[in-house]
């Protein structure tokens, strides 16, 4: 992808075979409640949003929701747990974020780990999205 791609009208087929590196793909119960929540409470960029997909941008890679209606026939969807959270075990790391402007944003409630200074260089926090999957906005100290 460049930075001039039309995500807003990019066919599926274009987009697919402009996709390079590593793919993230996040199923949801909500696509519109999980876009909002990465765009209101993390300052992510949504760039395309439908009922059952959604591209979202973070300084400069792109990964994509998708709704379980939309992954129907894809046996990934059969290893979703019925209950949340579904991201157990996953922790989705955004560097160049400010831990404390995420956490003053979010629900208090979806607050699992405070901005912390960190041994290894960072200042994080992890939020869970409606989702539950485990967000860690983090930027150098």
């Amino acid at each position: 992808m460049t930075r001039n791609t039309d995500y807003n009208t990019i066919d599926a087929a274009e987009f697919g075979r402009g996709l390079r590196g590593v793919g993230v793909n996040l199923l949801c119960r909500d696509v519109a409640a999980m876009a909002a929540f990465l765009r209101d409470v993390l300052g992510l960029s949504v760039l395309r949003e439908s009922a059952d997909f959604a591209i979202v941008a973070h300084d400069g890679m792109v990964f994509q929701l998708h709704s379980d209606a939309s992954f129907g026939a894809h046996p990934v969807l059969g290893l979703v747990p019925d209950n949340p959270p579904r991201g157990g075990g996953a922790q989705l790391y955004l560097f160049g974020l400010d831990p404390d402007a995420v956490v003053a944003r979010a629900d208090l409630e979806t607050v699992i780990e405070q901005p912390t200074d960190k041994p290894h260089g960072l200042r994080e926090a992890t939020v869970l999205s409606p989702e539950g999957y485990a967000f860690s906005p983090a930027r150098a100290l």
